[in-house]
């Protein structure tokens, strides 16, 4: 026997999920002891005692213990028996599931660890030690997958998940009566139609000529609907002032869009136009007999929304460029006129006539508005208004100024002719001296999906991360609004104002 005295265990190696019961055995010349524990490194509790008799010491809470005995002999004298480490863990880990259930067609591939996690407090990260039951899912019907995990200490968790498995077959086969029932319902307006078609053939012959090609076209009824529904999604957003005033943005584009006359209307297609997205996406995945995700819902959506603003864009841009090389020309021809003693009706009406393209439309509406009675400043205002270009503000204030106080309407036109010239010239310029610079952006722009094609083509697996994992999905939205914001530094930066 040690001085001082003994512990029955000295040690636990190993974590255990039941209680310790430690017996210390005084020495025979010991006559009294007193033994504190330590629980997590700090002193739990102490107890003394004044006999030569051994004593249980009971542990029974979750922690790392330690006892330290301090014994007094018959002269006086003072001994330190010290224990080891003793591990009591009664925790079960802890086991987290994404979903607890899931549906899936039959043959579809399913990875039962997807969204499942176990930790512990002792053991740390346990997911790997995850154990599942075996279940068949190639057969149609309801199962339910137990997963279970247990600590070093025996300690045990459990949780289940069912997974409902659909059949393929009547997937089809209710797809194939939906098939069957429209092509049935079908048949009686192709036989109506038949039925018209022969009767008209045999009035043909005496019909007269002027009446006639009132037969609507396919295109003509599917151009009204379209126009229906807008109507009604304006109906609907008809009290939202946010709505309004996004539809006032895009009325710049009404005068290119053969679809749409105003703002609203571009705003209500827009809407219908990711509605049909959505219900192209839904349609494809249960073509694929697979239920539609949030993704696949959103992703539509968006890029449904902003494809006339695209298409708009891209055709606004052209329009504008169009207009600036046409309104010199309009120029030219107004000033000439004016040189041969016309005056400012008969200046637009040959502006209007001589002028190709969307200037000349818009001279021609001027004089019509003109032949109506509207003033000149008038005219020139709603000009400027419906083409909102820089160059056409300032005739128009020229014009307006010219028309108030009087002067020589020839030297102005030269005056504004000169300018506008020696602009162009000087956005020519800029064009030619910026070529070599916006193409390498435009490089710089296009690298990043280049250098994702390219890889994609060798491994297609490489980018899947990005949208199957929380992380890479993080890391994809942080990816994209740091491109955005790249690609409006650069624009700003290449963007110069004449």
């Amino acid at each position: 026997m040690e001085n001082g005295g003994v512990f029955n265990t000295y040690n636990q190696i190993k974590p255990v999920n039941k209680d310790i019961t430690l017996v210390f055995s005084p020495s025979s010349n010991i006559t009294k002891y007193s033994y504190t524990i330590y629980k997590d490194g700090k002193s739990f509790s102490t107890v003394n005692v004044s006999n030569n008799k051994p004593t249980d010491i009971v542990l029974d809470d979750t922690g790392n213990y330690q006892v330290s005995v301090v014994c007094t002999d018959k002269l006086g004298k003072n001994y330190n028996v010290n224990s080891g480490v003793y591990l009591i863990d009664k925790e079960p880990p802890v086991l987290t599931m994404a979903k607890s259930h899931v549906t899936i067609n039959k043959g579809e591939e399913f990875d039962v660890t997807d969204g499942v996690q176990a930790s512990d407090n002792h053991d740390g990260e346990l997911t790997t030690s995850i154990k599942t039951s075996d279940v068949n899912l190639g057969e149609v019907g309801t199962h339910e997958i137990i997963y279970t995990v247990s600590d070093e200490a025996g300690n045990v968790a459990t949780k289940s998940m069912t997974v409902t498995v659909n059949s393929f077959e009547n997937n089809l086969f209710i797809l194939q009566i939906v098939i069957v029932a429209l092509l049935f319902l079908l048949i009686f307006p192709i036989l109506r139609m038949r039925k018209t078609f022969r009767l008209e053939k045999r009035i043909d012959p005496f019909t007269l000529e002027p009446t006639k090609g009132y037969n609507i076209s396919i295109f003509d009824r599917l151009y009204t609907l379209y126009n229906r529904m807008n109507g009604a999604i304006l109906k609907f957003f008809d009290k939202s002032e946010f709505a309004k005033k996004y539809a006032n943005r895009l009325d710049k584009y009404s005068n290119i869009s053969a679809l749409h006359n105003s703002g609203g209307e571009i705003f209500a297609g827009k809407i219908l136009l990711s509605l049909l997205f959505v219900v192209i996406a839904a349609v494809a995945t249960t073509i694929q007999f697979k239920l539609i995700s949030a993704y696949e819902i959103i992703i539509p959506l968006v890029v449904g929304f902003f494809v006339f603003d695209i298409l708009y864009f891209i055709k606004y841009k052209a329009y504008r460029i169009k207009m600036e090389n046409d309104l010199l020309a309009a120029i030219i021809v107004m000033n000439n006129a004016f040189k041969y003693g016309r005056s400012i009706s008969q200046a637009i009406d040959i502006a209007g006539e001589e002028v190709p393209g969307e200037i000349g439309r818009e001279f021609k509406k001027m004089g019509l508005e003109l032949s109506y009675g509207l003033g000149i400043d008038v005219i020139f205002k709603r000009f400027s208004s419906r083409v909102n270009l820089d160059e056409v503000n300032y005739l128009t204030a020229s014009l307006t100024i010219l028309n108030k106080t009087g002067g020589n309407i020839t030297k102005v036109f030269d005056a504004i002719e000169k300018t506008l010239f020696n602009k162009q010239k000087l956005r020519l310029e800029l064009k030619s001296l910026t070529g070599s610079s916006k193409i390498i952006v435009y490089v710089l722009f296009a690298v990043p999906f280049l250098f994702i094609l390219f890889v994609s083509l060798i491994n297609p697996t490489y980018f899947m991360p990005f949208v199957t994992t929380k992380l890479g999905i993080i890391l994809l939205i942080g990816m994209i609004v740091y491109y955005i914001i790249f690609i409006i530094c650069v624009r700003k930066i290449m963007k110069v104002v004449i």
